[in-house]
């Protein structure tokens, strides 16, 4: 069984309800009563299950949404990514067990794909025809490419100006009616919650209780990864803070049903000209101040987190904290995590960038077990990465570009580029 409870007031709603928004303007929360679970059940499926159970979400689907018969699912294979380790990575962070969870390498190339598939799901079981969105680009992709699956139109609103191009062809190639905004992304998330709010269309942000559930599996799966014992620290970019409140959620949940008998402690990391939460959490959460954001790391570019309640109880519940780092650190921790031959958007790269903060003031130590969640693909944001190698970037270190270069079609030309660039 499962509700819709605001933790602020305590007023519950059916779960078919699909106004997400309680009286006392906190958003609701999906509250399960869960069936019987163990670490078996879930590595039961690993390599073995029939969809939808062979989905990096639905695998857990006990914890995450059981109601659905397996033939209302729309899925497309979501989950299942990779946690590498990367050890040029962890000498740069200064820490010992450092791994990497690969959301990028999800169906349409961020961790969006497991809130939506539980939230379009949920959007089809109540009957939808249209489902919306506002967006830095990420969620614009998945939105379009999940609906697209289930049949439904589906409606985005992003930035018109910042909107990676990687990203912005994903939802029009995928048949999105895409409206770009002459604002930020502040901007295009008031509008389309406005237009939710008459009940034509079914909003799928984070603000969306099913995204969070969904969501969730990113820590189920990485706690799986590796083999159920938690790692001391959970490390992630920060920006409408969904993750934030999914990762706390999940492991509340986790070991509630006994996966886990201890909670790792979560870091969310955000750009520091888009860290309206890290300056909340340096006043104890006396306030969120929005801010108007800007950063090179355009998947976070957010100054009016609309996750901001469920973010600080997580990280109060996992005595986590938050941190900023600047664009130039973030963009030489994309050149470490690129030159070990993963690659990661610039918001994703937040992660490591923060890891290796926290370490040099000893709030991460050494020898502690550190997971980072890099949260998008290299090619989301192709125009940044060019940027970066062409030495267009202002304020970046020179040493950080591999720039290209020009020769003329001859073999002369070639050996003397060879002989001037190799080592």
């Amino acid at each position: 069984m499962a509700t819709l409870r605001c933790p602020s007031c305590g007023a519950e709603s059916p779960a078919s309800e699909t106004r997400f928004e309680c009286a006392c303007g906190d958003l609701f929360d999906v509250e399960h009563v869960f069936r019987p679970v163990d670490r078996e059940l879930f590595d039961a499926r690993l390599g073995r299950a029939k969809p939808p159970l062979d989905s990096g979400v639905w695998r857990f689907r006990e914890l995450v949404y059981h109601r659905f018969p397996s033939s209302a699912v729309i899925s497309l294979r979501e989950g299942g990514t990779p946690l590498y380790r990367l050890p040029s990575a962890s000498a740069y962070a200064g820490i010992e067990e450092l791994s990497f969870k690969h959301e990028g390498l999800n169906p349409t190339g961020s961790f969006k794909d497991r809130g939506m598939t539980v939230a379009v799901s949920r959007a089809v079981a109540s009957g939808a025809r249209t489902v919306a969105c506002a967006s830095t680009g990420n969620t614009a992709a998945s939105l379009a490419a999940y609906a697209a699956a289930a049949g439904l139109a589906s409606v985005v609103l992003a930035p018109e100006r910042g909107t990676a191009l990687g990203k912005l062809s994903q939802a029009l190639a995928y048949g999105a009616r895409t409206l770009l905004v002459r604002g930020d992304f502040d901007a295009a998330m008031a509008l389309v919650r406005e237009l939710a709010r008459d009940g034509s269309l079914a909003l799928v942000n984070s603000l969306n209780p099913f995204r969070i559930e969904g969501q969730k599996s990113i820590v189920f799966e990485l706690l799986q990864d590796l083999g159920w014992e938690p790692p001391d620290w959970i490390v992630f970019p920060a920006g409408n803070l969904g993750n934030c409140a999914a990762f706390g959620k999940a492991l509340r949940e986790a070991r509630a049903v006994g996966l886990i008998d201890r909670t790792p402690r979560l870091a969310a990391v955000q750009a520091a000209g888009a860290a309206p939460f890290v300056r909340a959490f340096r006043a104890d959460f006396a306030a969120l101040e929005p801010v108007r954001a800007e950063t090179v790391a355009s998947a976070i570019r957010i100054g009016d987190p609309v996750s901001y309640r469920r973010a600080v109880r997580a990280l109060r519940e996992t005595q986590g904290v938050a941190i900023e780092v600047d664009d130039a650190a973030i963009l030489e921790a994309k050149r470490v995590i690129d030159r070990a031959g993963v690659g990661a958007e610039p918001a994703s790269c937040a992660a490591l960038a923060g890891a290796r903060k926290l370490a040099l003031r000893g709030v991460i130590d050494l020898h502690e077990r550190v997971v980072c969640v890099l949260t998008g693909h290299l090619l989301k944001d192709p125009e940044t990465t060019l940027a970066l190698h062409r030495g267009e970037l202002p304020g970046v270190e020179p040493s950080l570009a591999n720039v290209p270069i020009v020769i003329e079609p001859t073999i002369d030309a070639l050996r003397g580029a060879l002989r001037r660039t190799l080592p």
